[in-house]
């Protein structure tokens, strides 16, 4: 009975450190892109047709930088290193613009005829605000743990130019086609191509303007949802 008990303690314990079921919310944003997910899986077995297939790697890619401020915040010794804290804030800073990416894949809607517009609609939105919510949620971790850095000074000192950073990394992501891995495997293109836009802002006023109104809307999207965390309580 109880060798039962301590197994079951245990199975506890390695699922409460795994991040998809580490607290209350991760239940839910779990069964949220399960159902996302069971989407795409019923689209693809009613038409025969791999479309949104690659929606589940994106959220994936969404993914990761949630898993990465989650690790961060319960590691103390890591933050109070310097350079192990540059090195896991540039790696979720590079993973970061991923999880609102999926915000443009509404660009697909209606591209497609061979289910109801609803259902892709549906389908779409649910990655979508899964992919936000993460990338909130991650942000949000983020911030707390830098709030020792930040004392006395304004939180959009540190929202919005994270934001603005998301906004151009989204861009990148859905014109020229970069990934966050570029800047490993393909750094001189993907430098090359920044400081083009850098130069020559008149030229690329389009890019210039969507990363101006993604960064703005962003930064309201995270600043409503943590004004509402705090308004229901």
């Amino acid at each position: 009975m109880k060798l039962a008990q301590t197994k079951e303690v245990n199975k506890s314990i390695a699922l409460n450190r795994f991040t998809l079921f580490n607290s209350e919310i991760d239940r839910i944003l779990t069964l949220s892109m399960g159902f996302s997910v069971v989407l795409v899986m019923a689209r693809i077995m009613y038409t025969g047709k791999f479309t949104f297939i690659w929606l589940i790697w994106n959220l994936v890619l969404a993914w990761i930088p949630y898993v990465i401020s989650s690790w961060f915040q319960k590691r103390p010794a890591v933050q109070e290193h310097r350079l192990k804290f540059a090195a896991v804030s540039l790696i979720w800073l590079l993973f970061i613009p991923n999880s609102f990416y999926i915000l443009t894949d509404l660009f697909h809607l209606g591209k497609f005829t061979n289910v109801p517009n609803w259902f892709d609609l549906t389908l779409i939105i649910s990655f979508a605000w899964n992919g936000l919510l993460l990338g909130v949620l991650s942000v949000r971790q983020m911030e707390k743990i830098m709030q020792p850095h930040l004392r006395g000074k304004h939180e959009l000192l540190f929202i919005y130019p994270i934001m603005w950073l998301n906004a151009l990394g989204v861009y990148i992501g859905r014109y020229p086609r970069f990934n966050s891995w570029d800047i490993i495997t393909n750094p001189f293109a993907l430098i090359a191509y920044l400081i083009k836009l850098i130069c020559h802002p008149i030229q690329w006023m389009y890019a210039w303007g969507m990363v101006a109104c993604f960064s703005i809307f962003m930064t309201f999207v995270y600043l409503t949802i943590k004004r509402l965390s705090k308004a229901i309580h």
